[in-house]
């Protein structure tokens, strides 16, 4: 029998309606249940530049079935274009509209939901795959990988620090080149240029690599923030937030939409027929609750089933799975 998980459920009764997938008939089930599929990336597909076991298989015994695949991650460092690139040399199918980083949709609700005006800029803290998704979407920019914008200034030489009165945005992303002048600038935007917009791609504190976990966006972003206390909030367009999810709606329906507390309007996206798998609890468990959808979560990311027992465990999945790998299993059945 299947158990359900409501965002309002008790703590400790959630924890019982969990439901874990071992069998072949519960893997089968859950496929059946639903016609979308929303990914997250890294620890659920690939870890870095390999590719989690049987994922491939998954993936093309889906498409055969006729679901609908859609990626999103908050990984902000790249373009559309290069996750596309690195589906195709991962061996997966994965068209470009079905790709959806934190750096594409803030590009995409900063142009057609927040309607930037093309006279403005938007002043830039991360790296290339932020400008290419921001130029994607005709606006203009500056910082960024700017190499003046990327040198560390002498003590106290505050006249280095020069403003653009044409910037309207502040958009802050993953930085691997982060200093003193980039936050200043973007301090001196937010707070002398009215109406400046201040957008994050996500606000993750960490992500894992290598076998270990790294600061993350939100890490960057940190300092900004914190200068701007009280007098600014900034939107924060990545998982788990609604920003993403309106993103994914209006490139759906391909016309622009205001920003949205439902998915039920949406045809195209029935959330009673959609699931978000993921990670992360944080992350894509909680996008996948606050967007209304069903949630799956994965344990070859960084949640162990021993935090699922934790009592401060207060974003809980319907569903657990060991690795999305274990449905292959659905793929030998079919041809036997």
């Amino acid at each position: 029998m299947e158990c359900w998980l409501y965002a309002h459920s008790n703590p400790s009764k959630q924890k019982e309606m969990v439901k874990s997938l071992h069998s072949q008939d519960d893997l089968q089930r859950f496929v059946e249940r639903f016609d979308n599929f929303l990914f997250d990336c890294d620890g659920v597909i690939w870890h870095g530049e390999e590719l989690i076991k049987g994922v491939q298989t998954v993936l093309e015994l889906l498409r055969t079935k006729n679901k609908k695949l859609i990626f999103v991650t908050n990984n902000a460092t790249k373009s559309r274009e290069a996750f596309k690139a690195k589906f195709d040399r991962l061996g997966i199918q994965a068209e470009l509209d079905e790709i959806f980083g934190s750096a594409y949709a803030t590009a995409l609700y900063l142009k057609r939901i927040l309607k930037f005006p093309d006279d403005k800029k938007v002043y830039v803290i991360g790296e290339k795959g932020l400008e290419d998704e921001l130029a994607s979407e005709n606006l203009k920019f500056c910082g960024g990988t700017d190499p003046a914008d990327n040198q560390f200034i002498d003590l106290m030489d505050f006249s280095s620090i020069q403003t653009d009165r044409e910037v309207g945005a502040v958009m802050c992303g993953f930085d691997m080149h982060i200093n003193y002048k980039k936050l200043a600038k973007a301090h001196r935007y937010l707070h002398e240029n009215a109406g400046c917009h201040f957008i994050l791609t996500n606000d993750d504190s960490t992500f894992p690599t290598d076998g270990s976990l790294f600061p993350g966006s939100g890490a960057i972003s940190a300092p900004l923030r914190y200068a701007m206390l009280g007098k600014k909030e900034p939107i924060v367009v990545g998982k788990p937030n609604q920003p993403m999810l309106d993103c994914i709606l209006e490139k759906s329906v391909g016309q622009d939409l205001p920003a949205l507390s439902t998915m039920s309007c949406i045809h195209k996206l029935d959330p009673s027929r959609s699931c978000m798998i993921g990670d992360r609890l944080d992350t894509d468990i909680a996008f996948g609750i606050n967007g209304g959808l069903s949630t799956l979560l994965v344990l070859t990311g960084v949640v162990s089933r021993a935090d699922l027992a934790q009592p401060q465990a207060k974003i809980l999945p319907e569903y657990v799975v060991d690795s999305l790998g274990d449905f292959a299993v659905l793929s030998s059945a079919s041809t036997s």
